[in-house]
């Protein structure tokens, strides 16, 4: 049931942003405040992808030993791995060691490094696609028809582990969306943050 819960320190915040401190700080000063960085932008959809069939919990403890595996999730020199890359990473019990999203964040890498030529950069394309702005959730959907037609566009594109579920999860994370609850004390953080923001053209 979606709804706000006081924390520990008073604050209202959504139900899911309690418990445990890493999901309180990754829901306090991360999620849907805009990200227009291509790094962490193709960080988070390859973050997004390697948490299917997992917990978002399990891959956050995770997310440096992440980043220390692939460059920082630099494309560019992600795109260049190979098969040893590949035999390091299925033996770094610090990730999941899951041949297929290995082997999907190569291709995406690659894949994003074309966006970038045509689009001038990832965060271009991605804020291209953001939907009309709208008040506080009283649905959070797992899809909507705009994650939907981008999956569609990604998968076209070659891009692997995109699909529409995976990818509203990423338009949540990055802003493009602010699915924070009515009555989360981060709803109008976030709601200004996105006000400040200048999507590249």
């Amino acid at each position: 049931m979606m709804k706000v819960e006081q924390g520990d320190d008073g604050k209202l915040r959504c139900w899911w942003g309690l418990g445990d401190a890493d999901y309180v700080k990754y829901h306090d000063t991360e999620w849907g405040f805009p990200q227009g960085n291509d790094v962490r932008l193709f960080e988070k959809i390859c973050l997004e992808g390697f948490q299917s069939g997992l917990s978002w919990l399990t891959i956050l403890r995770k997310r440096e030993n992440f980043r220390g595996a692939f460059a920082g999730f630099d494309p560019a020199v992600v795109a260049e791995f190979g098969e040893p890359e590949i035999a390091t990473l299925l033996g770094n019990a610090g990730i999941v060691r899951h041949r297929g999203k290995i082997e999907a964040t190569i291709n995406n890498a690659a894949r994003a490094l074309e966006m970038t030529d045509e689009f001038g950069s990832l965060a271009a394309y991605f804020w291209s696609h953001e939907p009309p702005r709208a008040g506080a959730p009283s649905h959070i959907p797992a899809i909507t028809d705009v994650s939907s037609a981008i999956s569609k566009d990604l998968k076209k594109r070659g891009w692997k582990f995109v699909g529409p579920t995976t990818f509203y999860a990423f338009m949540q994370a990055m802003g493009l969306v602010n699915d924070h609850l009515e009555d989360c004390f981060v709803r109008e953080r976030v709601e200004t943050a996105r006000a400040a923001f200048r999507p590249p053209a």
